[in-house]
């Protein structure tokens, strides 16, 4: 008897994911919780691991492939004997092109595709398959009307009513994309074309959102990072020696941020819809950079914690960041983002929000100016602050006051122990 391997939940909000690597191939034994295949979504990597132990009989699903929910990828057989494929296609979810969809759906539905005024709208989200189909098809599923369980639109629903004729409401013309110019025949030996990974995708399509969705702007402020690095190079062996993790500046960044969103809540905030949702907590997302692109895993509830707890959490959520091992409960609930270009060298830039959040905080390299302090011209290592903000929830007077008070936290440590 064959165990399938089917693509488990993925984590909230996301309903596909995109076959990575097979670590093994048809024939080959397998242990049970062996991780066997790599799943891509848009926020994390994951490892399926095995149900059973047995032999790999089938791949389903080959690496690149987009799978749904619940989607087949494979089977293992007891022993060395492999079922036949006919069981294993049958088994498989509605999600493949639909020629091989799920039946029809009943002649009702077929006969009357689009939803009438009298009605009721359904409460269910329309199934991942059907909802795949209507994205790719323009549609909407209020626009076709439900045979499933409670209303639920399903993808045969979406095949009937695209059937009848259904189509996209008409829309303003859409400015043509970019089209690339071809290269010379001299260049275009020497180029190599990738395709983007699901994670680069997601990144792009967000940021771009991000920017074409709130009204951004980037306030800016300096730093005098001397009474942080003073502190820092006098407790370093004592705090490392204590509490096992160095001691670096992000502890003292989050602190200085969480004192400041207490203050601010505005920018702590989010906009659904016509309504703000303020928060009263404060998850820190840390932006890190990785071979496979950025993500920004969490620090929750960042405001009850100490710098030693801040210093211990970033270090682990870092480490699995870099090694591909975050996790989806990581990376979910940001209300804040702290972007760091300092270590790559950055002496300035205007950080992008990280949609629905109202602000992201990016810090520079520390370099060493003169200035000006109780009238002499003296050398101190200062750092460029820039706060980009939602403005339509944010105003201007909120996020200059936000990024002053981050400042004066940093300049004076101490106010960080006083919860001043």
């Amino acid at each position: 008897m064959a165990t399938e391997i089917r693509v488990p939940t993925l984590g909230e909000s996301v309903s596909e994911a995109t076959v990575g690597t097979w670590f093994k191939k048809v024939g080959d034994a397998i242990k049970a919780d062996e991780p066997i295949l790599e799943l891509e979504t848009d926020k994390v990597t994951i490892e399926v691991p095995a149900p059973t132990s047995g032999t790999l009989s089938e791949i389903v699903a080959q690496a690149g492939e987009t799978v749904g929910l619940g989607a087949l990828l494979g089977q293992i057989a007891a022993g060395a004997a492999a079922p036949a494929a006919a069981p294993a296609k049958a088994a498989e979810p509605a999600i493949a092109a639909p020629a091989q969809a799920t039946p029809a759906a009943p002649a009702a539905a077929a006969a009357a595709p689009v939803a009438s005024a009298a009605a009721p709208a359904s409460t269910m989200p329309a199934a991942p398959a059907a909802a795949k189909m209507l994205a790719e098809n323009n549609l909407s599923a209020d626009q076709v009307e439900g045979s499933g369980k409670r209303g639920q639109v399903l993808k045969g629903d979406v095949i009937a009513a695209v059937a009848k004729g259904l189509s996209a409401p008409a829309a303003a013309p859409a400015a043509p994309a970019a089209v690339r110019g071809p290269s010379t025949v001299e260049d275009a030996g020497r180029e190599e074309r990738v395709k983007m990974t699901r994670l680069r995708q997601t990144i792009a399509k967000r940021l771009k959102d991000a920017q074409n969705t709130a009204a951004m702007l980037t306030t800016y402020n300096e730093v005098d990072m001397k009474a942080v690095m003073d502190l820092r190079a006098k407790y370093k062996d004592v705090f490392e020696k204590k509490h096992g993790v160095k001691l670096g500046f992000m502890g003292f960044f989050t602190k200085a941020v969480t004192h400041a969103l207490k203050e601010l809540p505005a920018v702590n905030a989010e906009i659904d819809g016509t309504d703000i949702i303020y928060k009263n907590y404060c998850h820190i997302g840390m932006a890190v950079g990785t071979d496979k692109g950025l993500v920004v895993p969490i620090i929750r509830d960042a405001d009850q914690m100490s710098i030693a707890e801040i210093e211990k959490d970033l270090g682990r959520l870092a480490k699995a960041a870099r090694d591909g091992t975050l996790s989806m409960a990581d990376m979910q609930g940001g209300t804040f983002t702290i972007t760091n270009g300092g270590v790559y060298g950055s002496l300035m830039s205007s950080p992008i929000l990280n949609a629905p959040q109202s602000g992201i905080l990016g810090m520079h390299k520390i370099q060493e100016r003169p200035v000006v302090v109780g009238g002499q011209i003296v050398i101190r290592p200062m750092m460029y602050l820039a706060l980009s903000y939602d403005h339509r929830i944010v105003d201007g007077k909120e996020a200059v006051t936000f990024l002053v008070r981050v400042k004066e936290s940093l300049e004076d440590p101490e106010r960080l122990v006083l919860d001043l």
